[in-house]
């Protein structure tokens, strides 16, 4: 356990986000595979606090019921009504003592619209914190432009922060200061609850400013100081769909550096997208146009791309995956897939398997060395092993009301242009003839004929079709053989 490790973090997601636009509540907006509040509930995570508290406001329920879903160990406070800043921290100490929590030691608050804020900077901020002795610590960063923002002012022989003066209000030396004012600090637990109870409302919005209560243990004689972020970024807040898009350019960067950095060949970051949960092994190749999504795993020597989406799919060591939509699939070793395939969720592609072109599966177990080439579509099947399935075959699994399975054997030959009408079993070493609709079972080691028997009817174009340009080309070939006797 951290010898700095936080009394409570409380995250701040009360607001509604007018300026996103949206019936979408703006902390639950996602980008690289979490929400916001996600993002920022995960980087909190990693300072392992004693509790964690999100305050909810805005469709709290909705907000709750992700919560559970993403890290049920999560405390929510209700702010009812928008009060500020400081009375929302103060509803979550609130909560925390009407449950008999006593806190002693470091509260840590983070705004919950913070998607780039990482563990790493919250448990510097923790540290600076601990180390300086002081009663707050302002996790603040030094911007090109600081314009619009509360720069921080600092006592010039201890770097102590005197003040947080807003744009509108600083002078013009103040205005030249580029360390900027996060929204994210660290407080002293027991100074905190006391000055909150001493923020007042006096000011234009009528509400509890958290920022005051750094004025409020200054005059106690008590130190605050800041602790700058590494990367300025990491500190931007959303606000709008433009913001939102930013910062998921700069988080998707962030995740394919990683990766490139631990081994991955991504051949077009700009054109390659990656959620937060997906995983990769050494010698990966990932080209243009992909996106990897959701708990996805790309396996040593695999290749994915170009312009491919998997979601929630392993690709095996050796893979080969082009022009592919994958969704909760597995991709054996060595398999090959695409291009233009669809592989839906319950497909199971063993080693050196082939889903080609055109292909589309579901609910699929494709065993080791089979091929489904092309054109078709495989549905709630079981293939076994070097069985080749011809182009153009239907696993016909629904009858309108229900699913049903369809089994084939291994080291079969399926002819092109074959239905097989589910439930039926194809035994091992089996043929089906080209145009076959399969009914009934086959027997191991035999071949299925199901087709009309094919019957020409001469002369039938120039009867029913006469003057046409089948009928006139019919006659000139029938003339040229004539002429050829």
């Amino acid at each position: 356990m951290s010898a700095n490790r936080p009394a409570a973090v409380v995250v701040l997601a009360a607001g509604e986000g007018t300026r996103m636009k949206s019936a979408t509540p703006k902390v639950l907006h996602a980008l690289c595979g979490r929400s916001l509040v996600g993002h920022v509930v995960a980087a909190s995570r990693e300072l392992d606090p004693e509790h964690l508290v999100v305050v909810v406001g805005h469709a709290r329920e909705q907000v709750r019921a992700h919560l559970s879903e993403v890290d049920p160990e999560v405390r929510t406070a209700v702010q009812h009504e928008q009060l500020g800043t400081g009375h929302a921290v103060r509803m979550a100490l609130d909560e925390l003592s009407n449950s008999g929590v006593v806190l002693d030691g470091t509260v840590i608050v983070v705004c919950g619209d913070t998607p780039l804020l990482t563990g790493e900077t919250l448990q510097r901020l923790a540290e600076t914190h601990a180390a300086d002795g002081n009663a707050v610590t302002v996790l603040s960063a030094e911007v090109p432009d600081a314009t619009g923002y509360g720069r921080i002012v600092r006592d010039a022989a201890s770097g102590a922060v005197t003040a947080i003066v807003e744009h509108k209000d600083a002078s013009e030396a103040q205005r030249a200061v580029r360390e900027i004012n996060s929204g994210v600090f660290a407080f002293d637990a027991r100074l905190l609850v006391d000055a909150l109870g001493k923020v007042r409302t006096d000011n234009s919005q009528g509400e509890e400013y958290l920022t005051d209560v750094l004025g409020i243990v200054r005059e106690a004689g008590h130190r605050v100081g800041a602790a700058v972020a590494v990367d300025h970024r990491e500190i931007l807040g959303i606000n709008n769909r433009v913001q939102l898009a930013e910062a998921r350019r700069l988080l998707n960067e962030r995740l394919l550096e990683r990766a490139m950095l631990a081994g991955v060949t991504v051949v077009d970051p700009a054109s390659t997208s990656v959620d937060v949960s997906v995983s990769f092994e050494q010698d990966v190749t990932v080209h243009p146009g992909t996106q990897l999504l959701g708990a996805t795993h790309v396996a040593s020597g695999a290749e994915v791309g170009p312009h491919s989406r998997l979601t929630d799919t392993s690709v095996g060591e050796g893979a080969v995956v082009s022009f592919t939509v994958a969704e909760g699939a597995r991709i054996g070793v060595g398999a090959n897939v695409g291009p233009y395939a669809y592989l839906r969720p319950g497909t199971d592609l063993g080693p050196r398997s082939k889903a080609g072109a055109y292909v589309e599966m579901k609910n699929a177990s494709v065993g080791e060395g089979t091929k489904v080439p092309h054109l078709s579509y495989v549905g709630d099947a079981t293939i076994g092993e070097f069985t080749n399935i011809g182009a153009a075959s239907v696993f016909v699994n629904y009858d309108g009301e229900a699913k049903h399975h369809t089994t084939v054997g291994s080291h079969c030959r399926t002819g092109s242009d074959n239905m097989f009408v589910a439930p039926v079993t194809i035994g091992d070493g089996a043929y089906t003839a080209a145009g076959s609709v399969i009914t009934k079972d086959v027997p191991p080691g035999s071949l299925a004929v199901a087709r009309g028997q094919q019957r020409n009817i001469e002369g039938w174009v120039a009867r029913k079709r006469p003057g046409s340009a089948a009928a006139q080309a019919a006659a000139a070939a029938r003339q040229e053989s004539e002429g050829e006797r």
